[in-house]
């Protein structure tokens, strides 16, 4: 088809749409119509660039931000002028701000909600000095910067006062949701860190609240004198909420409690709640969110009622209401009026501000407090984060007239930046080694890492942990997966067995907590950390049930959440350094290759040793299969085997070579030809070499499976098992093989762990 037939239909596309701009044009579609319609392009596109900035490790909020720009004037406006109009006429965006102030009013109650008052306990002197300069460093900066843009981008009609204070508001204010996010993902829950983060952005969040509600009574008055009457009105309301309707709430806390759920009709009474007091913060004169803002903070944090509360309200407000605030901020957001090198200046200037106010005011604050210098800057990065929060700050301040949109746009991309920064300037100030060494000291009595060689820095310590052979097991389903973990505890025991100090073994079953979401509920610090201890419990009992009791001392298992499961084990594996990673298949969502999906991410990823298992529910391994063709992947397959087998005197071990076309099978390597004439005696006679003539090698090693309790194959092309150049797996041995089956992937060329495989005499 020609480039012509796509410009007929897309000018007769638009062409429609425009037609209802004239009441009177004949077909015209209705209003309500094309807010869906506008509603339905805003949550698609919001998802698919939230996905996208996932996938590149940063908040999907932000890339929901991002998507709503791209739907106003600073793209689809740019390059698709007419669509733009046809599609967000003037006529239709009012109803666009109905539906994002109900979802802020409700994305409000949420932030509340997760204000937990267990986030001030700790260090809350550090807390409060660090956050208050935090705030006022870059409030006085901004304030300063006010002089320099009032007579650039405002007018007579917006007091220097109003403009100046929501200037440095805007400046001074710092995401805690988005940071409870990021220290979730993190794992700095626990931390020393990540609990100073999170008071600070407790604190900072409640004093930048207050400041913008002063900021909002001095717009709408136009004087600090006449807001007077308004912040009065305000703390004598917010003194009601803490009181009477705390204690109101208190009484429905236990209701829940007693009766265990939460019917429709109590929980339509919260709603309604929410509007009413957010309908009276309005009529104080502050503004609707901070009377749902209230409420959620005022709400019991009774655990049951806040996470069901939660995730009643989370899905339709994050998944339908806020894409359309971010839209509506988006259609508000013009970057072509930066059209000079001056006002790009200017933007620079804000940015620079913002970034230098709460870094600098932070860090400093902090290393007065004693705090170390890496996890001060650290601090004053993560304070730096502004995300969803700055925008609500400055929808309000454009929707008052006390920024111009030309400001607005300069804030709205400072909020980016800064949020977009926080994350990988974090990795790069604390990365994730630290953190572990942090989350050891924190949680001695966890013994997940205490075999880890990052865990001392004596040099004998870390010489002897050297030797230890470690395997790291990722269990996805506890209660699922007790034979993948038996397997592990007998690869590891011939080396607890040996005897003597200089050997070891440890097993790390890794259960890795994957959120979807940023800004669910389950997502938040406190709540995760709940669902970690959860987990983690499971294990406990995964463990227990180990038939060899001396096994469980050295099997200690690592709880994390992550955005990236494959990633996250291939790093764990290699800060752990661990020697085999031992993973069990699972079938992909959209393809039924056995070594597709995540575990052939893992196998792609890893540097060090990998082996899946396709479980066949033998309860017991005795009679082992290896299919030996000389190479690096099978050599890790016999040790495997040879692991297993000094285990038990009951297993059994064949080493198959299959010769084809008259040539015979191929010799052992000269490493384990010696490993094997060490062996004992009783050991040896346990172990038969076989070579069978065949045109198929993989039907004949199948064949030989059917005697077999496991089958151990390297992914080599003999087997079936290599992968192609078209970047899938051939899996047919996996597919038929009759015994349970352990795929091994070498990537350690030289074989460092035979000796240990030997018994000490």
């Amino acid at each position: 088809m020609s480039c012509a037939f796509y410009l007929d239909n897309y000018a007769c596309f638009t062409s429609f749409l425009s037609t209802r701009q004239n009441p009177k044009a004949q077909n015209a579609m209705p209003i309500p119509i094309l807010v869906l319609l506008e509603v339905l392009i805003v949550i698609a596109l919001s998802r698919l660039v939230g996905l996208g900035f996932r996938a590149i490790k940063q908040p999907q909020v932000i890339g929901e931000i991002v998507a709503g720009i791209m739907l106003g004037p600073s793209l689809l406006g740019l390059i698709a002028p007419d669509l733009a109009t046809a599609l967000f006429p003037a006529e239709a965006v009012p109803f666009l701000n109905v539906l994002s102030e109900v979802g802020l009013i409700f994305f409000m109650f949420l932030i509340g909600l997760e204000l937990n008052p267990k986030y001030l306990k700790n260090n809350l002197d550090i807390a409060i000095l660090t956050s208050h300069v935090s705030i006022l460093v870059p409030f006085s900066l901004g304030s300063i910067l006010a002089l320099l843009l009032y007579p650039i981008v405002s007018n007579n009609s917006v007091s220097f006062t109003a403009f100046a204070l929501f200037l440095g508001a805007a400046m001074s204010i710092t995401a805690f949701p988005v940071l409870a996010r990021i220290i979730t993902e993190h794992n700095l829950q626990n931390t020393k860190l990540g609990t100073l983060a999170l008071t600070c952005a407790a604190v900072d969040d409640v004093t930048a609240w207050c400041l913008l509600a002063v900021a909002i009574a001095v717009t709408r008055t136009n004087s600090m004198l006449g807001a007077l009457p308004t912040i009065f009105e305000s703390l004598i309301y917010i003194g009601f909420m803490m009181t009477v309707v705390r204690w109101f709430l208190q009484r429905l806390s236990k209701h829940y409690n007693r009766t265990g759920r939460l019917t429709q009709l109590v929980l339509a009474g919260i709603y309604m709640a929410v509007v009413a007091s957010a309908l009276i913060t309005e009529l104080i004169g502050i503004h609707l969110i901070f009377g749902a803002f209230l409420l959620g903070v005022a709400m019991p944090k009774n655990a049951g009622l806040t996470r069901e509360l939660a995730e009643k309200t989370e899905d339709f407000v994050l998944i339908f209401l806020l894409p359309i605030f971010f839209a509506y901020s988006g259609l508000r957001t013009q970057i072509g009026l930066l059209n000079s090198p001056e006002l790009w200046l200017l933007c620079a200037a804000v940015l620079g501000v913002a970034i230098i106010g709460k870094y600098v005011g932070t860090y400093a604050a902090a290393r007065v407090c004693g705090i170390s210098n890496r996890e001060a800057s650290a601090l004053g990065w993560m304070m730096n984060t502004r995300g969803l929060t700055e925008l609500i700050v400055l929808n309000i301040g454009l929707s008052l007239g006390v920024i111009s949109p030309v400001l607005f746009t300069m804030l709205v991309l400072m909020a980016l930046v800064t949020t977009f920064m926080t994350s990988p300037l974090l990795e790069w100030t604390y990365p994730k080694r630290l953190i572990r060494l942090d989350i050891s000291e924190v949680n001695s009595e966890n013994s997940e890492l205490e075999d880890s060689p990052i865990a001392s820095s004596s040099e004998e310590t870390v010489n002897n942990l050297l030797k230890t052979y470690r395997i790291l097991v990722p269990v996805a389903n506890p209660s699922t997966q007790k034979g993948l973990l038996r397997l592990a505890v007998g690869l590891a025991l011939p080396a607890a067995g040996t005897g003597g100090n200089d050997s070891h073994s440890a097993v790390h079953p890794l259960s890795l907590i994957e959120f979807n979401e940023d800004y669910a509920f389950e997502s938040t610090p406190a709540e995760a950390d709940r669902i970690i201890q959860e987990r983690r419990s499971k294990l406990s009992e995964l463990i227990d049930s180990l038939e060899i009791p001396e096994a469980r001392k050295f099997v200690h298992p690592i709880v994390r959440v992550t955005k990236d499961v494959a990633r996250e084990t291939a790093q764990i594996a290699e800060l752990d350094r661990a020697d085999l990673i031992l993973v069990g298949w699972h079938r992909p969502t959209f393809s039924s290759n056995r070594l597709g999906g995540r575990v052939g991410q893992i196998l792609s990823s890893a540097k060090v040793d990998v082996a899946v298992f396709v479980d066949r529910g033998r309860e017991r391994l005795n009679n082992l299969l290896v299919p030996y063709a000389a190479n690096i992947h099978d050599d890790l397959g016999l040790e495997l085997a040879l692991r297993l087998l000094v285990n038990s005197e009951k297993r059994r071990l064949t080493v198959l070579r299959v010769g084809v076309n008259g040539f015979e099978g191929n010799e052992l390597s000269y490493e384990f030809q010696r490993v094997m004439e060490q062996l004992p005696v009783d050991v040896r006679s346990r172990i038969e070499t076989p070579i069978v003539e065949a045109a198929e090698p993989i039907q004949a090693v199948i064949a030989a499976s059917a005697n077999a309790d496991l089958t151990i194959a390297g992914t080599s092309r003999e087997w079936g098992i290599e992968r192609q150049t078209l970047g899938q797996y051939t899996d047919e041995l996996a597919v038929q093989c009759h015994s349970s089956l352990l795929i091994a992937r070498c990537y350690v060329k030289v074989r460092s762990h035979l000796a240990s495989v030997l018994p000490r005499r």
